[in-house]
Parts: C-alpha cells; structure tokens; sequence
C-alpha cells in the first residue's frame, strides 16, 4: 500500500530543498493504524566515551535524507510504495540520566512493536542498542544479531562500576539472554584496543567476530554469505554503527577508527541481508560536529534507505 500523503508540506514529490525535513520527507504522525514501518530517532549522546554530540544526528540524517529520491535502482525497489511509512520523531531522553533514558526507549519503542510495526532507530550513541534489543526481544524473543562496528562494545566497563555506556551494550545483551550467540556477528572490527584479551572477551561472550582484515581477505560476498549461512531464518537485529566506515567517508563520528570500509562496501553489506528475516535495525554514532559537508550524514541516510529498501 502507498504511503498516504495528503499534506502537500510532506512528500518524495517535493524538490529536495522543499518541505518540512522529516525522514524522506514522510509524514510525521504517531497514528501507527496501518503503519509498517517507523522511523524514530533517539537523540541520546551521554554515554560516550570520547567525542560526543550523535544528539544532533537524528535531525541531521532527516534533513540529508530529503535528497533521497525515493526509488532504488540497485534492489528494484520504491519502498514508500510498497510500505506504509511514517517518522514517528524522537523518544523522550535525559541526558543526565541513563538508566532513566534506557527505560524510556523499551517503554515507547515496545507500544510502537507491540502494533507490528518495525522501528527503525537512529542514534544518538551505541548505548541505545542495549534498550532498542531489550524491546525487540519481548516482541519476537531471542533475536540473532548482526553488528557493523569498528569496535566489539562487549567491554564489562568503561568506566568502574558503570555497567552501562556506549562501550558495554552487547555484553549486557548477553548477559540477559536476548541474544542467539549461535547467530551473533560482529563484522568490520579493528583498530587499537586497551587490553590483548578485548575480542578474545566478545568470542568468549559468543560472538563470531570477524576483523575487517578478514573481510578485505574473503571479499564482501563472502561475507554476505556468512551471514546468511550463520543467520538462517532467527528473528535479525541489526546494529550498525557508522565507525564501521572509514573516516575517510564518514569523519562525522565520536570514536573514528582508520582502515574501514568504503561507502559502497557497507551499501554492498547492507543490501545483502535482503530475504533476512528482519525484525530491528538501529544506526547509531553519527555525530554531526565532527562531519564534513555532511558526508556522514548523507550516507547515514542512505543506510536507512537501503534498510527501507530491503525491507519492502
């Protein structure tokens, strides 16, 4: 079914430089009667540990994305015609407070699953995982997890004491039994770390971690192939976040690490988890102060993009 559009303010219709700069310019509403998909931003940055400011990348990825014309021409698809699609806007959040934010990210994304409709978040820090998988799991139980990072996030702490940051989501995902390690991949990891025991730690916790020395040496279908052999049909969650790319095409981000994938790389990855049984999707870390004539945020759009695209 069409998304309905019938304020002219809204609408893929519209010059790029036209309209109200919601998600693909796509209605705002938080009517969700009939609604497949919400886009929902969680401008959330005060679990970070180095740059911060990923509060600004929900608005900046909406405005990035009124270039997106609405057709895409690799997977055949318009997703706008072929699903109901709406921007639901942004989850209430303390930045002083983040226990207080996590549970406020369960509760509205949870009333949003429990109407059947996908959430597609975008972050805010890579904290916001931990309660975006808490939710998915009460709607469809333990959930397979694909994880584009340049950094494991299965770190007992950060910081002593603090069980929760943008450094710990995952280990804490595991610790509460939300996540199939039998189906658990964290693809694209690299850079220094604090300890020689850090992705021996993430492969104890049970994740398949797969080095971006790894994915350059086996080449990017197969590692497409991995996923899917390792996924099969479990219930996917998938968490990308925008480090995973080379600073060189996206230097909007908190923690950059060199030697990353391309733009058309983590494309590439991204439209291979089509036919997946797909339940969630975050993209997380973009961090505007830090971009460059919005490169980070023009890609990150079209991440969400290609997530519509698989998708519909």
């Amino acid at each position: 079914m069409p998304t309905k559009n019938p304020n002219p303010a809204f609408g893929s219709d519209l010059e790029p430089f036209h309209g109200i700069p919601t998600f693909m310019r796509l209605p705002a509403s938080r009517d969700l009667d009939g609604v497949d998909v919400a886009i929902v931003g969680i401008p959330y940055d005060s679990g970070t540990s180095y740059r911060s400011g990923t509060r600004f990348g929900p608005r900046k990825i909406r405005e990035a994305s009124s270039l997106i014309w609405g057709y895409n021409q690799v997977l055949k698809v318009e997703p706008t015609k072929e699903l109901q699609i709406v921007d639901y806007g942004d989850v209430s959040v303390v930045p002083v407070d983040i226990k207080v934010t996590m549970e406020n990210i369960t509760q509205e994304v949870g009333e949003i699953l429990n109407k059947d409709v996908t959430v597609i978040a975008l972050g805010g820090d890579h904290s916001i995982s931990l309660p975006l998988i808490r939710a998915n799991a009460a709607k469809h139980g333990q959930l397979a997890l694909v994880h584009f990072d340049s950094h494991p996030d299965t770190w007992e702490f950060e910081y002593q004491g603090q069980p929760y940051s943008h450094g710990t989501p995952f280990r804490r995902a595991v610790e509460e039994d939300l996540i199939d390690t039998k189906a658990y991949l964290q693809i694209g990891i690299r850079g220094s770390t604090s300890s020689p025991m850090d992705l021996a730690d993430a492969r104890d916790l049970g994740a398949e971690v797969v080095t971006i020395d790894q994915v350059f040496d086996i080449g990017i279908p197969s590692i497409i192939n991995l996923i899917q052999e390792t996924i099969g049909n479990r219930p996917l969650y998938l968490s990308l976040d925008i480090d995973v790319v080379d600073p060189a095409f996206a230097p909007g981000t908190g923690t950059p690490e060199v030697g990353g994938l391309t733009s058309y790389q983590i494309l590439q990855l991204v439209r291979g988890l089509r036919g997946q049984n797909l339940v969630g999707f975050d993209l997380v870390e973009v961090c505007p102060p830090y971009d460059q004539a919005d490169i980070t945020s023009i890609l990150a759009a079209n991440l969400a993009f290609e997530f519509l695209s698989i998708m519909a």
